[in-house]
């Protein structure tokens, strides 16, 4: 595809939808990042009824703690693979507090480090709570490149690489 296709795409999907961001309700960078890690192979809407909970009463690194990881489970056990995002979510906060003061760090390799972080997960937290020009590669970008000729690719980091090629930069947010 050449690039006059590709800003002719990119056109019509900003004119559909000039400001995209996520769905996920969130205040800080912690809880983006929290409710990022809840959406692995679950709804938004699913992740946000259980955090409209929690973060009611748990919002900070040290107050997931303090609630611990049986009371975590309370609140998330309505999101699929509930038991192991909250350990994961137990010994990010435990991370976030010895080794970054208690605040989600702004690179990709210090977030692909916390358990449960993945690339794609830190890319949603870069672009969305530290505006970084990153792009996620879900199962479904990674479709639509494919089949529409955007950017292919083999795996979601061929597809995540070529995007950030040829995605035009005045669309990169």
């Amino acid at each position: 595809m050449n690039s006059a296709k590709r800003h002719a795409i990119f056109q019509c999907l900003q004119a559909s939808n000039p400001h995209p961001t996520t769905e996920l309700e969130y205040s800080t960078p912690f809880e983006l990042l929290l409710a990022v890690v809840l959406s692995a192979q679950a709804t938004d809407v699913s992740v946000n009824h259980a955090t409209r909970q929690l973060y009611a009463i748990a919002n900070t690194p040290q107050a997931i703690l303090d609630l611990g990881e049986t009371q975590l489970r309370n609140y998330i056990q309505r999101i699929g693979l509930y038991k192991t995002k909250a350990k994961h979510i137990i010994q990010t906060c435990v991370l976030l507090l010895t080794k970054h003061g208690g605040i989600v760090p702004q690179t990709r390799e210090e977030l692909e480090a916390l358990p449960g972080v993945g690339r794609k997960t830190a890319n949603v937290v870069l672009n969305t709570a530290f505006g970084q020009p990153t792009i996620a590669v879900d199962t479904h970008i990674f479709r639509v490149s494919n089949r529409t000729g955007i950017a292919p690719g083999k795996t979601v980091l061929e597809v995540e690489r070529q995007l950030e090629k040829h995605v035009p930069r005045e669309f990169k947010v």
